[in-house]
This record gives C-alpha cells, sequence and structure tokens, in this order.
C-alpha cells in the first residue's frame, strides 16, 4: 500500500510538472509608436546644453536694481543685462559668457566700476538668467 501512495503522488507531481510546462506562455511584443517621438528625441539629443558664465553685478531692493540695470544699459551695450527677483532681493546680471577665461576678462571691466561684481556659473535652461 505504501507503494502505491508513492506512485501516486509521484504521477500527481509528474503531470502537475508537465502541465505548467506545457502552460508557459511565449510570445512577440511589438511597439507600435508614433514616428514623431523618434523625430523628437533625435532632436533633443542634437541640442547641446551650453555652460554660461553671467557677472552679478547688483543684488539689493527694486529702485537699486532698475538704476544698477539702466546704468549698466549704458556701460556694457554689447552685453545682455537681466534683472531678476530672487527672495529678498533683486538682482543684476551682465553677460553671457561661454568660457571661465571670457567671463575672467569681462569681470577686469566691470569690477572698475562695481567692485563687488562676482561671476556665477548657470547651465542653459535653466530657470536661473
Amino acid at each position: 500500500m505504501k507503494k502505491s501512495s508513492i506512485t501516486m503522488v509521484l504521477a500527481v507531481v509528474f503531470c502537475l510538472g508537465v502541465s505548467l510546462i506545457g502552460m508557459a506562455q511565449t510570445g512577440k511584443i511589438t511597439i507600435d509608436a508614433n514616428r514623431d517621438i523618434d523625430k523628437l528625441l533625435e532632436f533633443k539629443k542634437d541640442i547641446k546644453t551650453l555652460d554660461l558664465y553671467k557677472i552679478r553685478i547688483f543684488s539689493g531692493d527694486r529702485s537699486g536694481a532698475e538704476s544698477t540695470k539702466s546704468k549698466a544699459l549704458s556701460l556694457y551695450d554689447g552685453w545682455p543685462v537681466l534683472m531678476e527677483y530672487e527672495t529678498p532681493n533683486y538682482k543684476i546680471y551682465v553677460g553671457n559668457f561661454l568660457s571661465r577665461l571670457e567671463a575672467d576678462r569681462a569681470l577686469l571691466k566691470v569690477k572698475k566700476d562695481y567692485p563687488g561684481a562676482l561671476i556665477l556659473f548657470y547651465k542653459k535652461g535653466k530657470s536661473n538668467p
């Protein structure tokens, strides 16, 4: 009797094993995506992120920032001048320099008018200037 029950258990285990193997699913997955997505991904790869250097010449109240901006526009007509509000101060930035060397050269000129000026590093696309 023991031999027949062992044989029965082995037969059941064998049948379960065969049925699980037989029911295994295999398949092929295909993704049907819009071709515009591929174009956008390629375009994004082509966009070059730039490292920018800016010179901050002022940080303070609004009236001081406005007067500093107008003075900077007249002094540095070849460089962009940006006023931005960062709580609790207004800040004035000058220039978009692609290299640190270029920013250092510009800083020498700016320091004559604004001795407290300093160079700041930014990446293109940041919410900061």
